[in-house]
């Protein structure tokens, strides 16, 4: 990293969040039912909570016998009626399956339940069987893509607007309730390629990188850099798991298989959609860091130094566990390595 990219990550490092994430992955022979699982993760948040954290992100994904989270925003609001300061967001909203004017008004409403804890992360989709369900041509989910952010940009404004695109049309819409965060809930825009990523400069957000390091996170800000804007007045978030132990031998094996059976949705989406990361470059890490306190500190403070990440987030329930299983390391990470981590940063920046 050269040194102005170094001062620029410096300079986020007192506003970095940490949370956790969740996809409400219930395996069907897990033998748990459905409404206990999400009982049991309402209580946890409650409690993460009172640790600190600062984060809850929602996955969004349709027609998967697993019961993968489908409908984020009333489990958010669910959520924002047990808690006081965290603060919720996607990684992602699925754009093409939401209808933007629909989605702002699900955002108003959650953003005065909440009192101005709502964000929104966009992405396009793409697993066929997806489109399908919904009876959307997958080719069209550019378009409702990036119409869908340019309405939902008009739409957290609270004036009155009319617009006219391929996908949408429509005439003097204001939305109700007021947002209670001017300009309305922070936007997030995902990317997993080169088009993605200057698809988040171009429509100046935070972002959500994923894949290749030289294909997205080194795209998007050399985007931004050539139109005169710093990287550093962005926020970065991405999942990047945690698992905090003394005995790895012990705890990390009934992780790794819910790890391993949780990628294997997203390796057959990518198998059927002809997409993926791709395995010529660096990738943007995602693998789980696992180790006692001193080894996840380093890591993470590490990682943030490397990529300016201001945002970072663990699953919290990985699919086949019950909240319980993860009670005792998201404890630690929340009493004992994010205030060392944020405090390394903060010092390593003044």
């Amino acid at each position: 990293m050269c040194s102005s990219d170094l001062d620029s990550t410096l300079e986020t490092m007192h506003s970095i969040r940490f949370g956790v994430s969740y996809d409400f992955r219930n395996p069907p022979d897990s033998g748990v039912k459905d409404a206990i699982l999400y009982a049991e993760i309402l209580e946890q948040v409650r409690w993460l909570e009172s640790l600190g954290a600062d984060l809850v992100w929602f996955t969004e994904h349709h027609f998967v016998d697993d019961g993968y989270l489908p409908s984020w925003a009333p489990v958010a609001g669910a959520m924002a009626a047990v808690t006081n300061r965290i603060r919720f967001n996607t990684d992602i909203c699925l754009m093409p399956f939401n209808h933007p004017i629909r989605l702002a008004e699900d955002l108003a409403v959650l953003d005065n339940l909440s009192n101005g804890r709502v964000e929104i992360g966009l992405g396009m989709g793409y697993a066929p069987h997806e489109f399908k369900g919904f009876g959307i041509p997958r080719s069209r989910r550019v378009s409702l893509m990036e119409e869908g952010i340019e309405v939902l940009q008009r739409c957290f404004t609270g004036e009155k607007f009319s617009y006219q695109g391929r996908r949408y049309q429509f005439e003097d819409v204001v939305i109700t309730p007021g947002f209670v965060q001017d300009g309305g809930p922070p936007l997030w825009i995902a990317a997993m390629s080169a088009a993605g990523a200057r698809r988040a400069a171009r429509f100046n957000t935070h972002f959500l990188p994923q894949g290749l390091r030289h294909e997205v996170f080194d795209t998007w800000t050399e985007t931004l850099r050539a139109d005169n804007r710093n990287p550093a007045n962005y926020r970065k978030g991405i999942i990047r798991s945690i698992l905090v132990t003394d005995d790895r031998d012990s705890d990390w094996p009934v992780i790794r298989a819910a790890e391993r059976y949780r990628m294997q949705l997203y390796n057959r989406f990518f198998e059927e959609s002809g997409e993926g990361f791709g395995d010529k470059g660096e990738p943007i890490p995602q693998t789980w860091i696992v180790g006692n306190e001193d080894h996840c500190v380093a890591e993470l403070c590490r990682f943030i130094r490397e990529f300016g990440m201001t945002d970072i987030v663990t699953m919290a329930v990985p699919p086949g566990l019950r909240a319980e299983q993860m009670q005792t390391s998201l404890e630690r990470l929340f009493r004992d390595v994010v205030p060392r981590v944020k405090k390394e940063l903060a010092e390593t920046s003044d």
